[in-house]
């Protein structure tokens, strides 16, 4: 085990001497603090709108702040681990950071397709019957078993990688520079018999099991869900009287809101594939450099989708950009002079924000 003083002396400055690489550096650190700024202040917006307002906790608002929970633990404890692999060629606790980052990006994954999933059923059951289901306060229970469900299937299929992720220190083969740690996937052989055999078929099928279940399945099963929901919606506005008309049209704008989110996810986890197929098929004839900058990519894509998301409700889910909105301006004139008294006001579909100031 090195001791504290020898992993400092052994960890590379990526921003001196100025060589080609650090411009590099320079550009990876800028773009992951702007990703670790937005996502985690969207996510805590997301998380205090939704718990903070009663009229607000909905199945649906519910699953988006469950998806801002896992976001906020993605950016907060994986990036920073990532970038300072990156730069400095060093895991920052060793094997655990090694294993446990690739286990939280997976399972990253299968929230985000649970509630992708979870969000089209619910999107189609309101628009069966608008007026008795539109915005329903679930309770406790229902909300916390449903959540549940999402939470321990996706932890638990993410398990094996756990047991494919070992790593490496390679010597660069340069005069004073500090070894390289790698992460690699290579199944130990001092597991037990069970166990190598459930890490040896997890690696057999990890290419065709994360398309298939954390890609194909979100994409097409959200796009098939909400054409059936969009069809639901124009026969309900059809047949609607004029008091259900704004419902429906709240209705149509949450379906398409889980439609763009889906979207911004398949788009953010095609890199990922791409990588997996080429470390499968092709790796013999691709650079390292270039194997390196690709699963990058793919590891920023996987967290500016986690970033984006939240920011993608608050412009495209009114209730959610009007509470920001109305906490916005509790701030500004919080800030700007003593408040004597301040109400703000949400319900499903209108917000009242009341403000008294001290003379």
């Amino acid at each position: 085990c090195r001791s504290s003083l020898d992993f400092v002396d052994e960890i590379k400055n990526p921003f001196w001497p100025v060589t080609s690489e650090t411009y590099g550096a320079y550009a990876i650190t800028c773009v992951s603090g702007v990703i670790f700024l937005v996502g985690i202040a969207g996510n805590i917006a997301i998380l205090c709108i939704v718990c903070q307002n009663y009229y607000m906790k909905s199945i649906s608002n519910s699953l988006l702040a469950n998806l801002a929970v896992w976001d906020f633990v993605l950016i907060l404890f994986c990036l920073p681990m990532v970038v300072f692999h990156e730069l400095t060629k060093s895991w920052l606790l060793g094997e655990f950071t090694c294993k446990v980052v690739p286990y939280v990006e997976v399972a990253s994954l299968g929230v985000t397709t649970f509630t992708l999933c979870a969000l089209c059923i619910d999107r189609f059951r309101a628009a069966t019957n608008v007026q008795m289901y539109y915005e329903m306060i679930e309770n406790c229970t229902s909300t916390t078993a449903k959540l549940a469900v999402i939470w321990i299937g996706a932890l638990l299929l993410a398990l094996p990688e756990l047991l494919i992720r070992q790593l490496v220190v390679e010597d660069t083969g340069i005069p004073d520079e500090p070894p390289v740690e790698r992460c690699i996937i290579r199944i130990s052989t001092s597991l037990p018999d069970m166990l190598y055999v459930l890490g040896l078929t997890y690696e057999g099928a990890r290419l065709w099991w994360c398309f298939g279940c954390y890609f194909c399945l979100p994409t097409l099963f959200t796009i098939g869900c909400s054409l059936v929901t969009a069809r639901k919606i124009r026969r309900a506005e059809q047949a609607s009287v004029r008091s259900n008309k704004k419902q429906i049209r709240l209705e149509s704008q949450m379906n398409c809101t889980v439609v763009a989110l889906a979207i911004v996810y398949g788009a953010c986890v095609v890199p990922e594939n791409i990588c997996n197929i080429v470390s499968a098929y092709m790796a013999a004839g691709v650079p390292e450099h270039t194997m390196s900058v690709l699963h990058l990519l793919s590891q920023l894509l996987l967290f500016c989708r986690a970033a984006v998301t939240p920011a993608l409700l608050l412009l495209l889910c009114r209730p959610l950009g009007r509470f920001c909105c109305c906490c916005f301006f509790v701030v500004f004139f919080f800030v700007s002079g003593p408040i004597k008294c301040v109400l703000c006001h949400l319900d499903h579909t209108s917000i009242s924000f009341i403000l008294c100031k001290n003379q």
